[in-house]
């Protein structure tokens, strides 16, 4: 029965934290972006797939800051020069950016 409640606390603090949620949410709209918008270009799969690992890995708990950020480097390198994507690129940015500074290793 212990289990069960700790497996609870931790499901429910993972969804209650509202850095997840606005995460999740910022992947989301740009992954939405980036699948209407009608132009090919050579890295969109390498962001539709760095998106999606970014959504599970917010998705699965407290995300570590390093994946994070490595996450949005390559989604930036992947769509930096598509202009249309720019405000939702910010979006995400500014989601990872509430987790606080990447640690200094």
């Amino acid at each position: 029965m212990l289990r069960s409640v700790e497996q609870q606390r931790a499901t429910s603090s993972r969804e209650d934290d509202p850095r997840v949620a606005e995460l999740r949410s910022a992947v989301a709209r740009l992954r939405r972006q980036l699948a209407a918008h009608p132009a090919e270009f050579p890295d969109r799969v390498i962001a539709e797939d760095e998106l999606a690992a970014l959504d599970a890995h917010a998705a699965g708990g407290n995300p570590e800051i390093p994946r994070l950020r490595r996450s949005l480097l390559l989604i930036a390198g992947a769509i930096g020069s598509v202009s249309a994507l720019g405000r939702g690129l910010g979006e995400v940015r500014d989601a990872v950016d509430l987790f606080g500074p990447s640690p200094r290793v």
